[in-house]
């Protein structure tokens, strides 16, 4: 009864302001002068148009209140269906809209390609990198089992992502290393880089030196790698290396040795899955391009000593401003990663 009650008082108070508008209307057609009719009403001359136009299209209903607006437009996308939106584009990251507007019409769901991307771009799953970190996030949150579609999808946008089951819980714990020829010093010969990325947050290690041999392997661990760790109070685990001859031997083998004598685990790639070192291999592709392929080109170098220079201040960029994509380090500095880690108590 109250709920009517206010019904009618409500509606007996819409009549009564349409009455009152109708008025003014009336004197500015009386004294044939808008302005002076305005005057008297106490409105503006925009609302006076405005009810004119109203009250010759509608009457005296026009003069009326409008209902309030929906807070839902009866064409708004079901929730239901927005959410189906946003699995298609996670579970096709690499489709676009037209195709997932297809998908939806195959389950008898009509939704326009340009709805689709509207509601993608308000869910930040717009562009396929978006989707692509977002998968990312899915996948390093929970366990999930991921689609032979979308596994190729994060292997092809992002290399790091095909290391994925060679994973480490902290810094040191795995080790990537290799050794690979940079270019040549005039009067001195080939250079070669012997590389060490740390698997948990891709921070490096470079160190260069005119052969392959196993003592040059050693002394990047010797001299940079294990120093590092035991500043921060971390042990190394394990290395993981390719067959090469500066890594594997007998157990007299100075490389194999050095690593028996720290108690460090060595892991050997196998023949027919080179990419289980592509931590490292997706490093030496990144400095070469960014830093040999350049500075070679611009420079003359006339020692090993003044390349190494050079390398150690853009490994410090690398390693310390250099913001990293993937899910390993979600946009953070490999040194952020690491801090963080120690920042934790581990």
């Amino acid at each position: 009864m109250a709920e009517a009650a206010r019904k009618v008082v409500a509606k007996d108070a819409n009549e009564k302001l349409a009455h009152r508008r109708l008025t003014v209307l009336e004197l500015a057609e009386r004294l044939n002068n808008v302005t002076e009719a305005c005057r008297r009403g106490g409105i503006d001359r925009t609302s006076f148009y405005d009810w004119k136009r109203r009250f010759q299209t509608h009457g005296l209903d026009g003069l009326k209140d409008l209902p309030p607006i929906a807070k839902s437009h009866p064409m708004t996308t079901p929730p239901e269906v927005v959410a189906r939106i946003e699995a298609l584009a996670l579970e096709h990251p690499a489709y676009g809209c037209n195709r997932i507007e297809a998908l939806l019409a195959l389950e008898g769901r009509r939704v326009s390609a340009i709805t689709i991307q509207k509601i993608l771009n308000d869910k930040g799953l717009g562009s396929r990198h978006e989707r692509w970190l977002a998968l990312e996030r899915q996948n390093a949150d929970q366990v999930i089992e991921l689609s032979p579609e979308q596994v190729a999808f994060l292997e092809k946008l992002n290399p790091c992502f095909k290391e994925r089951h060679v994973e480490s819980e902290r810094p040191g714990q795995l080790l990537s290393a290799d050794t690979f020829m940079v270019g040549v010093l005039k009067g001195i010969g080939r250079v070669y880089l012997h590389a060490v990325v740390d698997t948990y947050g891709s921070y490096a290690f470079g160190f260069l030196h005119v052969s392959k041999q196993p003592e040059a392997a050693v002394a990047v661990l010797h001299n940079d790698v294990l120093p590092f760790y035991e500043r921060l109070g971390l042990v190394v685990g394990a290395v993981l290396t390719d067959n090469g001859r500066e890594f594997c031997g007998t157990e007299r083998h100075p490389y194999e040795l050095y690593l028996a004598l720290n108690d460090i685990e060595h892991r050997k790639t196998r023949v027919r899955t080179p990419r289980t070192n592509g931590f490292v291999e997706r490093f030496n592709g990144t400095v070469l391009e960014e830093f040999f392929r350049p500075v070679m080109h611009a420079r003359l170098f006339e020692s090993v000593e003044a390349l190494q220079a050079d390398l150690d201040a853009w490994l410090a960029h690398y390693n310390h401003e250099r913001p990293h994509l993937g899910y390993r380090n979600q946009g953070r500095r490999p040194w952020e990663t690491v801090e963080q880690f120690v920042r934790q108590g581990g």
